[in-house]
This record gives structure tokens, sequence and C-alpha cells, in this order.
């Protein structure tokens, strides 16, 4: 094969090569919106392949029995870029035909407006939650789950109310849950009067929502006994939360039958423990519920009261809006420039420094 065949042979495949990443570079990299003019790259390719051909019949074949003959002949750099002209013309028509694709760039980016939702949790913290049907105790075991609820709704203002035989806020509503958990941390029984006032506790939490614009509003109302304490009934504070579109979800804790609870208070502030019926007001808790839109569930182990927060969880999901933007622009420029370029270039070199190699 002479070297003049070999010389096409080299600079049509480089140039083809060449245009092959282009056309990868670009679909890796930008949405084409015109892929059909793609099967114009075929005819470049035909032509490459005629002027392969058409190299090999022009170069003259001379069999010879030795290469003594060319021993003395000098190498001709120059002859071997006598086809770099027509490589370079291949090239830029083959970026030419990627730039006739519309090559173009997109810009997306996303609204999101989300719809919180405004929840007061109203825990009670009175002495008879130290009972250790669940473990450690109702207390801690309903703070734990409550603080893993909590960090689940990540786009909710959550407020937190206790009470015994009153009721006060903890922790307003805010966006700051970490505070709000340390505060929850920090409930315990004893801090105000002893007795159970569930009808304030649950009006206590209905206060702190009563000024929200939040469009959902929830309490959850968490109890192991009945109402026994505080001027409100627990129905009346359900009408008034009906009268405000607040629902109230009502837990109640504890086994059913008998659980080691709290009966008295040594001196050195330690609990004498006894067997002790587990009472809690169901039907009144289940009208509450009933009368808000909201749900009655019974917990009696922490497993279950997890399971009661989930699925609180999946019925107060936050409302979440997504407008999706897209701008697109045109990248034909890079790969028109470069093309023009070397087409301009090959002409340059055909009609000047090679021009005697024709």
């Amino acid at each position: 094969m002479g070297k003049d065949r070999l010389a096409s042979i080299f600079w049509a495949l480089l140039a083809v090569a060449g245009v092959a990443y282009a056309a990868w570079y670009m679909a890796s990299h930008f949405d084409v919106a015109h892929p059909e003019r793609w099967w114009l790259l075929l005819a470049i390719g035909i032509v490459a392949l005629l002027h392969i051909w058409r190299a090999a019949r022009r170069s003259p074949m001379v069999v010879l029995p030795t290469f003594s003959a060319f021993a003395g002949v000098r190498f001709d750099l120059l002859g071997l870029f006598r086809h770099l002209p027509f490589a370079l013309s291949i090239a830029g028509l083959g970026l030419l035909v990627l730039a006739l694709s519309r090559p173009q760039s997109k810009d997306s980016w996303q609204d999101v407006k989300r719809e919180g939702i405004d929840i007061v949790i109203a825990m009670d913290i009175s002495t008879s939650m130290l009972a250790k049907d669940l473990r450690p105790d109702r207390l801690e075991a309903a703070k734990r789950v409550a603080k893993e609820f909590i960090d689940g709704r990540s786009n909710d203002r959550i407020g937190l109310v206790v009470y015994e035989g009153e009721a006060y806020t903890q922790c307003p509503l805010t966006t700051d849950h970490r505070v709000l958990k340390d505060l929850f941390t920090q409930a315990r029984p004893g801090l105000i009067t002893g007795g159970t006032a569930v009808g304030m506790g649950l009006a206590t939490a209905l206060n702190r929502l009563r000024e929200s614009e939040a469009k959902s509003k929830v309490v959850i109302l968490l109890t192991d006994g009945m109402n026994n304490a505080g001027s409100l009934q627990p129905m009346d504070a359900a009408a008034i939360a009906e009268q405000l579109g607040i629902r109230v979800y009502t837990i109640g804790v504890g086994t059913r039958g008998k659980a080691l609870t709290p009966v008295a208070l040594y001196p050195d502030g330690q609990y004498r423990y006894d067997m002790q019926e587990v009472e809690i007001d169901e039907k009144v808790m289940t009208q509450v519920a009933d009368l808000t839109g909201g749900r009655y569930f019974r917990a009696t182990d922490a497993d279950r009261l997890r399971e009661v927060y989930a699925e609180i969880d999946r019925l107060e999901k936050t409302r979440i809006k997504v407008t999706e933007h897209s701008q697109r622009k045109d990248e034909h420029y890079p790969f028109t420039l470069l093309g023009g370029c070397l087409l301009l270039f090959g002409w340059t070199l055909d009609r000047s420094l090679l021009r005697s190699m024709a």
C-alpha cells in the first residue's frame, strides 16, 4: 500500500474520529433539537471513503525485487500533509452539521411552596405518667416517640402544652425543633398542681392555635387517665375546637389491666410504686376526636405508641406544591465557529503551503 494512500486513510480517520468525539460530547452535555440531521454525517463519511479510494487509484504502484533502490531517497515529510486540507474540510463540515442539529443547554429550577401544618402536642405529665408499663416509664416513652415525630415534620410549626391539675405552654409554635425537643426533655411531674386536667390541657393547646393562619391546625392530646381537675370539661373544649376548625387526635397511654404506678412520694423525693388499675376515659377521648374530625388511639406499649404517631403523620401530610420552570439556550456557536475555522484553515493550506503538493 502506497504512502499517499496511507496518509489519506490516516487523515480521513483522524477527521472522522474528531467529528465522532464532537458528536459524543454534544449528546452527553446538551439536548439536541434536531437529531435527525445527523444523518448528513453519513454523506460526509461517504465523501471521505471516495477520497481514500481516489487517492489509491492515483498512487502509482511499482513492484521491485528490493528496497535498495530507495536507500538514498530522502523522506518527504511535507508530502504526508497533502491530505490535511481535505481532512480539515471533512472535520469542519461535520461540525457544521452538528451545529445544524441545534444543541441546547437546559436550565431548570423549581418553585416549591410548602403549606405547613401547625401542631400542638398537649401532653399529660401527671405523676401517673411515671408508671412502668412502658419502658422506662410512660412519660419518657411518650417524649422519645414525640421527638421522633417532630424530626419527621421539618416543614411544620409545632408547640408543646403540658398539664397536670393545670396546664401551661411549655413551648409556643415554632420551627426551631431543636429548642422544642430540649423543652420536651425538661417536662416532668410536680411542676404544677397535681391531678389530670384533660379539658384545660386541650383548651390551652387550642388557645395557641387560635391565631394561627395555617390552613391545617392539629392538636395531639395524650393522657393516661381521666379528667379530674380544672374548670373545663374535655367535651366543652372539644366543642371549641370544632368551632375553630381544629382537629384533635387523642391518645390513651397505658396497658390494659394493672400497671406498676407511683402511689406515694417519700421525703427523699423517691416514689413508692404499687400495682394500680389503669383507668383511661376512652369514651370521652373517642368523643373528643370524633367531634373534631380526628381519631382516638390506644397505645398499650412503646411500639404501639410509635405506630400511633406514624399513623397521625400519614393522616396529616404537609402539602407541597411544585412549579417547574425551564429555559433553553442554543449552544451551536462553538461548533459553528470551530467548523468554520477548520474549513478556512484547510482552504488556506490548500491554496498556499500545500498547493504544490496537489
